[in-house]
């Protein structure tokens, strides 16, 4: 039979191509927005500095003192920034983490500060010891037989207290860090106890021992001086030590949970909103700045391209809320 060329086989029975015809289409049927008010920006407040002080891993990042940290938050409020996550580094530091819970501490005034400038700013803060131990753990420390061991029960105590300051203080949000157990049940049941019924906990439900936290480390001044954190952060490798973690929190009474680090942990981000559809956070942290940072620098990839498809990343894996050091920068893109 001859082949007649006027004659053309069916095309194929579906296009998808159709929907990626244009911008407007492309808009149109667009399944995850990045919304301006998911975005969360850390900041640090340091007692032991006169002026800020650069974060040499973590390009742009500042450590800032208290008069710093007031006008960095109200810059990043004028760009668009609503909410923002405190962390404080101290003068001194020893082995109960005193600093913490002292109602004079660096992250309170930072706290009473910020929210008598700006009334409306959302103050998260985060609730660990280990900036103000001596010895950089998240909790109190025994050593036995050659061993230390992070005592489990008596760090929580302190916790709980440090929680408690941070609300008196005015902290919208308060967010255990800490991964010890029970500790959002006792930082509940303190919060309640003293009167600050309405005071949100954000925990770091399933936070991982992760070499991405390298660069925060600095930043914080917060590496250990022994040993490391694998007795109480997770095991990378355990999706369903996750949920069990995640589901304990929410029934210590967790209002927003949050998975931590991010890009390497969309599939626990993904399972977490699936089976609990809780309000759910993704901390983007210091480790995948500082690897995005360091090949904008050389030129390696678009900056703005790809954190943008980051962020879009979080969304479609279920992250309802996004701490990033990219925040202010985001908010910009977004707007054009």
């Amino acid at each position: 039979m001859s082949h007649n060329p006027q004659v053309r086989p069916p095309g194929p029975a579906r296009r998808p191509r159709r929907l990626r015809g244009t911008a407007a289409i492309r808009d149109l049927v667009r399944e995850n927005e990045l919304r301006e008010c998911d975005l969360i920006l850390p900041l640090f407040v340091s007692e032991k500095i006169a002026e800020p002080r650069a974060v040499d891993a973590m390009p742009g990042i500042w450590q800032q003192t208290l008069d710093g940290v007031r006008r960095e938050a109200e810059e990043a409020w004028k760009g668009g920034v609503r909410s923002v996550l405190i962390f404080g580094i101290p003068r001194e530091k020893d082995e109960r983490a005193s600093q913490a819970y002292a109602e004079e501490g660096i992250v309170q005034r930072a706290v009473r500060a910020l929210k008598a400038d700006l009334p409306e700013l959302l103050v998260i803060t985060d609730v660990c010891l280990c900036e103000y131990m001596s010895h950089g753990h998240c909790g109190i420390v025994k050593h036995e037989g050659g061993h230390a061991h992070v005592l489990n029960d008596e760090s929580v105590e302190l916790l709980a207290a440090t929680a408690v300051s941070h609300a008196r203080a005015g902290a919208d949000i308060v967010a255990p860090s800490d991964m010890m157990d029970g500790r959002v049940r006792a930082i509940r049941e303190a919060l309640d106890g003293a009167g600050l019924q309405q005071t949100v906990i954000m925990s770091y439900a399933a936070k991982f021992c992760s070499a991405y936290y390298g660069p925060f480390r600095e930043a914080a001044e917060s590496a250990p001086a022994f040993g490391d954190r694998r007795t109480y952060q997770m095991d990378c490798a355990n999706g369903e030590e996750a949920m069990r973690e995640v589901e304990l929190d929410i029934a210590e009474g967790a209002d927003i949970v949050m998975v931590k680090p991010g890009l390497p942990y969309l599939d626990i981000v993904w399972r977490v909103k699936e089976r609990f559809g809780m309000p759910t956070a993704v901390y983007n942290v210091s480790g995948e700045y500082a690897m995005v940072k360091a090949a904008a620098a050389n030129g390696w990839i678009d900056e703005r391209s790809v954190v943008m498809e980051t962020m879009t990343a979080f969304k479609r894996a279920g992250a309802d809320l996004i701490i990033t050091y990219w925040a202010r920068e985001v908010l910009g893109w977004m707007r054009g």
